[in-house]
């Protein structure tokens, strides 16, 4: 194999491929991203959990072939050198990689003991805007619990019909959910299947995806998933177990406090409040009513804080006590200037966060010291 590459494309290729490859593993080839020069030259990882396969552009191929590239090695090669372009060959002997003025000689390994990537064939799938799944992926991934013995929180559940895709993600103490428009192709759906992604999985569902993509390509089956964009593949197994039931968190209620206030204003007022939080004290007492939102912690080693702005609501005050990070987690994701809907009904019930593009965010109340 013998090519010619521009070395900040390469490397931003390889730098995505490599977060999937395993630091430590029983299988040491996993450790490498295998580079595959032919018709197209794709870059590949696996830990036989989550796969990904990466197109690479900006490379001029003499021989084609194929190399494994140890991913503590070559990635620094590609991140310290300061080339615009690099020349990489490899044979049985090793991997050879130039710069104008540098030289480095890795081992070789065997491409053909890397274990195949799945690559994406399927016929049934759902197509989606790849700036809706961004922003789907943005606006859920925060609220999954990586660290329960609830499998299932440990992940995000996408949900596809004929016209929608919806994403869900909680961690049993706040739920965040976002839907928006989505095509189904040969009558592509979840269905009753529980289509949980690992939140490590998304994460490089995100990374992956580039501004300058239209639309991916999405198939759920029944242990794994299969996402497609212009320039790249990825594969992950599903979470097993059985998700909250979801819809069911969401109150329906008639006589709640709606109102709709600015973002950016909200979120500096909570921020101010959690001065005077600590990891012991994290509650924020939220008092609506009367024209203003205030905004009320206090801690016994650290002080107190009141912080007040405007709102939209006269009547008779609500006041609920609120995780503050769990409120500024949901304000992190929105534009400063956007706006949202507060609905609360007392302090024993649910809040419910809501845009008008299909989001909406519920935060269970902590118990206030009365």
């Amino acid at each position: 194999m013998k090519i010619t590459c521009n070395r900040e494309k390469l490397l931003a290729a390889f730098q995505t491929a490599a977060t999937v490859a395993p630091s430590r593993s029983p299988k040491p080839i996993l450790q490498n991203v295998k580079l595959e020069v032919g018709e197209r030259v794709v870059l590949m990882a696996t830990d036989m959990e989550i796969g990904i396969r990466i197109e690479v552009d900006g490379i001029d191929v003499e021989v084609g072939g194929a190399a494994v590239l140890p991913v503590d090695r070559f990635g620094p090669i590609l991140r310290e050198s300061s080339d615009e372009t690099l020349r990489i060959e490899a044979d049985a002997q090793g991997t050879l990689v130039r710069g104008e003025r540098s030289e480095f000689k890795l081992p070789a390994g065997d491409p053909a003991e890397f274990p195949a990537v799945v690559e994406f064939t399927e016929k049934s799938f759902h197509e989606a805007p790849v700036r809706l799944v961004k922003e789907l992926i943005r606006r859920t991934l925060f609220a999954t619990d990586t660290e329960s013995s609830r499998y299932a929180l440990g992940g995000v559940l996408l949900e596809m019909d004929g016209e929608s895709i919806t994403a869900v993600g909680t961690d049993g103490r706040r739920l965040a959910k976002m839907t928006g428009p989505a095509q189904s192709i040969e009558g592509h759906g979840t269905g009753e299947t529980m289509t949980i992604v690992p939140t490590r999985s998304m994460q490089l569902i995100e990374r992956a995806l580039s501004d300058g993509d239209a639309e991916i390509q999405i198939a759920a089956r029944t242990n794994d998933v299969l996402v497609r964009s212009p320039r790249a593949t990825i594969y992950s197994r599903l979470v097993e177990g059985r998700f909250p039931k979801w819809r069911e968190v969401f109150p329906d209620r008639q006589g709640s406090v709606k109102f709709d206030v600015t973002v950016g204003p909200v979120y500096s007022a909570v921020r101010q409040a959690a001065i005077v939080a600590s990891d012991e004290s994290r509650g924020i007492d939220f008092r609506f009513g009367e024209g203003a939102l205030v905004l009320s912690g206090q801690t016994a080693e650290v002080g107190s804080s009141r912080v007040e702005i405007p709102i939209p609501y006269d009547g008779e005050p609500v006041v609920v006590t609120l995780d503050h990070r769990f409120v500024l987690d949901f304000l992190r994701v929105l534009s400063p200037e956007g706006n949202f809907t507060i609905d609360v009904e007392d302090s024993d019930s649910a809040t419910l966060l809501t845009t008008d593009d299909g989001y909406g965010y519920v935060v269970m109340p902590l118990a206030r010291d009365r």
